[in-house]
Order: C-alpha cells, then sequence, then structure tokens
C-alpha cells in the first residue's frame, strides 16, 4: 500500500516521448486518464510531458475520488499524524496548505486511523472505494478484561500489531459497532479469525511452525463441537443477516469469515449523505463445553468482489426482519 501511495504522490519523469504521441494534446491525454485507475494513471504519467501534465489536473483525480473525500479528509486534518508533521516542517500554528486533488487521492490510498488508532480506513486503489478496518480493541469481547480467558499478543501478523487470543472460555461473543459515511457501494463485512496462538515475528520459518504445532493442538478445542454465528444488521435496512458455521480451518491460517453484505445507498442531487450505522457479531454461546486456541485479528470491511489473498468462508446465510 505504502509503494502505490508513493508512486501517487511523486511526480514522475518522463521515460520516453512515445511514437505519434509526443504532441497529443494535453487535453485529449486527460481524457484517456479519465478512464482508468489510479495505478494505470502514474504508469502513463511517465510515457510523455501530454500524459504527465494530463496526471496532475485536479479534474482527473477528482473523477477518481468518491463523493464524500471531504469527509473523509475530515479524519486526516487535524488528526495526530497531520500534527505531527506540522511539527517537524515547522509549520504549527501557520495554518493548512491546500492539497491538490491528486495528493489528496494519495493520502487516502494510505492507511487513516482513528478512535486513538483502533480503526482505520483507507481507499482501494484500484476502485477507489474505501475500505476499512477495527482491530480487536475497538470491539467488545465477552470476558477480555479476565487474563483466564482472553489475553492481548503482539504480533506482526496483525495490521495493528496486536491481537486478542482466546486461552479458554465457556461464552464466547465479540461485538462492534461502525458509525461511518460510507460511499455509495455496495460493501462485504468479515471477522479475521486464526486458530492458533499467532507468530511473534514476521519470521515464520517452517521449523518454528513445527515447533509449535504441539503446544497449539492442544490449545485449540471446542470449536467442532458446535458452530459460530455471525451477524450483521445496519440502520438503512430492516433485514439482519445471520449465518453460521464451524472453525474447522487448518491452524496457523488467517482465515476472512463472511457476516455479511450492505449496501450505502446513492443520495439524491445535493443531499447531504447521513452515517451509516452497522452492527455485527461472533458469537458461540452453548455452555456445554469450553472453546479456547482462537486469535480475534480484527473485523474488515471491503467493497463486494474486491480479491483478498487470504481464505474467504462464506457460509449459508439467512436473513431476519427486525
Amino acid at each position: 500500500m505504502g509503494a502505490g501511495a508513493s508512486e501517487l504522490a511523486g511526480t514522475g519523469e518522463a521515460a520516453a516521448s512515445g511514437s505519434g504521441l509526443g504532441e497529443m494534446p494535453e487535453l485529449c491525454a486527460a481524457e484517456v486518464l479519465l478512464r482508468l485507475g489510479a495505478t494505470d494513471i502514474c504508469r502513463l504519467a511517465r510515457l510523455n510531458r501530454a500524459f504527465r501534465g494530463a496526471a496532475a489536473a485536479d479534474f482527473v483525480w477528482e473523477a477518481k475520488l468518491p463523493e464524500n473525500y471531504g469527509y473523509l479528509m475530515g479524519f486526516v486534518h487535524g488528526g495526530k499524524e497531520e500534527q505531527d508533521e506540522q511539527e517537524s516542517r515547522g509549520m504549527k500554528g501557520r495554518g493548512r496548505v491546500p492539497m491538490g486533488k491528486k495528493e489528496v487521492y494519495a493520502r487516502l490510498a494510505k492507511a487513516v486511523p482513528f478512535d486513538d488508532g483502533k480503526r482505520e480506513f483507507w481507499l482501494d486503489k484500484s476502485n477507489g472505494m474505501v475500505c476499512m478496518a477495527l482491530s480487536s480493541k475497538a470491539l467488545v469481547i465477552t470476558g477480555i478484561d479476565d487474563r483466564r480467558y482472553w489475553v492481548h499478543m503482539p504480533t506482526t501478523e496483525s495490521r495493528f500489531r496486536s491481537v486478542a487470543y482466546l486461552q479458554q472460555i465457556w461464552w464466547l461473543e465479540v461485538v462492534g459497532e461502525i458509525d461511518f459515511v460510507f460511499p455509495a457501494g455496495t460493501y462485504s463485512l468479515y471477522f479475521r479469525l486464526h486458530l492458533g496462538k499467532p507468530s511473534s515475528s514476521s519470521n515464520r520459518r517452517d521449523h518454528h511452525r513445527k515447533c509449535s504445532e504441539s503446544k497449539n493442538s492442544t490449545a485449540i478445542h471446542g470449536w467442532d463441537r458446535k458452530p459460530v454465528r455471525f451477524q450483521l444488521s445496519t440502520s438503512s435496512s430492516a433485514v439482519s443477516q445471520q449465518s453460521q458455521c464451524y472453525l474447522l480451518d487448518q491452524p496457523g491460517s488467517w482465515v476472512l469469515y463472511h457476516a455479511g453484505d450492505f449496501v450505502s445507498p446513492e443520495q439524491g442531487h445535493g443531499q447531504e449523505q447521513k452515517p451509516m450505522k452497522l452492527k455485527f457479531s461472533m458469537a458461540q454461546i452453548d455452555c456445554t463445553h469450553t472453546k479456547g486456541g482462537l486469535c480475534v485479528d480484527s473485523v474488515v470491511v471491503y467493497p463486494k468482489g474486491l480479491f483478498q489473498p487470504e481464505r474467504v468462508v462464506r457460509a449459508d446465510q439467512k436473513r431476519f426482519v427486525h
């Protein structure tokens, strides 16, 4: 993500004038760029002067930004990251320097933390839609303050550098809420889970895996007895979604468990888009047996259909009117 954002923020150098393209009017080049994604725009900016000039035009990048980019930038302006940057440049108290639309896109393509760093969002560079992640510390987890049941473990396997690890419990319940203005579109919400303890280092060699397998195998228990139930409801719909599945995946693999989809509707011309409230949960509250050996990393929201490198589990869903 960081490399792509740096490419967006850079000016780019022309690699060659290109036969027949060197004399292309800049407006014609801009018409081409309007039909491309952000990454391809940056690549073409290296082709010649016309594309380089067009790739810096505000109207090209404004067309790639979500309609509520002003709302999104509100999380950047005045945030701790911007304050630290202003202090490092000796600009504190001098006001904000206006940003071009390309700079706005580049900033939003990097993670924007909020809620004291427990949540963050970013733009997917392929389509300019919003993605979001909530750390385990942004969720309400039953028994989280009792170290007999849960512990927070540091790990490089999480974007938040920490996960909640379940040692053993009778009543599993993890609940969360999102109150946010999502750009119009369809989104999917997932729980990112992992059976077994995570690695504390990014160096996950086979011998390290084998050494921890025996410990993990005894700690992981109870997930084959009853399925885990996932629920999702939104303030814009009277229908809630519910699905369930057994957590029987290979220990040591991060898996995205699909809780449901939601639609952020289009607004009429001139209408202000209102925040949408999402409520979601995962639970296994059959108290006839204990369960343990589970990592809860985060809840993530992606544009529906966006390819993810991790395995996705989609259980059969039911819908209920509430």
